[in-house]
């Protein structure tokens, strides 16, 4: 007959013991299995993440300097140094920093000559409202200025009082020495250059040019 109450050394008791023991648990073993299967998925997942934007950005700055060798015209030209090699990313920065240079150069040109252009336009404005002035006062007294006196008549008048003032001038100064030369210009001012000396000598410039032309 079989006793009511199992010994701990009974055999099938330590097979109970062992499997009630939690080291030995197999859902436990299933866990940590799946947990170290989520962390290196998420590596992964950052890895290749960290990857594609760093690809992305290789990309961009790629096409950024194809765009740079379209639109900059000196990186279209044939290099004759470099022959018919691509052109590195030194040359396309070089040839764009040395083309926008070029633009800014043209600008200021391009802005002082519109600047110089409005000045003209400015002066010719002017200048046409003096002629509509002109015209206006013209057909308003038809008969002014008919008497006016040419350049030439004053061109005479003036060439008059210096022939005269010379004549004086060179009859007076003596060039013996510069001390003396200095001291006969100051005593012919003096003598022949009052104001009523002057007025003299104008008046018969004056006489002598009325009587040539009347």
């Amino acid at each position: 007959m079989t006793e009511s109450g199992a010994s701990p050394e009974d055999p099938w008791v330590k097979v109970e013991y062992a499997y009630s023991d939690n080291s030995l648990d197999p859902d436990d073993e299933d866990s940590d299995y799946h947990q170290e299967a989520y962390k290196e998925s998420y590596k992964d997942r950052r890895r290749r993440a960290h990857t594609q934007a760093e690809q992305k950005r290789r990309d961009a700055i790629k096409r950024g300097y194809d765009d740079l060798q379209t639109i900059v015209p000196t990186c279209q030209q044939q290099d004759f140094s470099i022959g018919s090699q691509k052109l590195s990313k030194a040359i396309v920065l070089q040839k764009t920093i040395d083309y926008i240079q070029f633009l800014h150069k043209e600008k200021k040109k391009q802005e002082e000559e519109v600047s110089t252009l409005r000045k003209d336009v400015t002066a010719l404005k002017i200048m046409k409202v003096n002629y509509e002035q002109i015209v206006k006062a013209h057909q308003d007294n038809p008969h002014e200025g008919e008497d006016q006196v040419s350049d030439q008549v004053k061109f005479n008048v003036f060439q008059g009082i210096m022939d005269s003032l010379f004549q004086s001038f060179n009859a007076s100064i003596s060039v013996t020495s510069f001390q003396e030369l200095s001291a006969c210009v100051f005593s012919w001012i003096e003598e022949h250059c009052k104001p009523q000396t002057l007025r003299e000598i104008v008046i018969g410039v004056l006489h002598q040019l009325k009587n040539q032309l009347y």
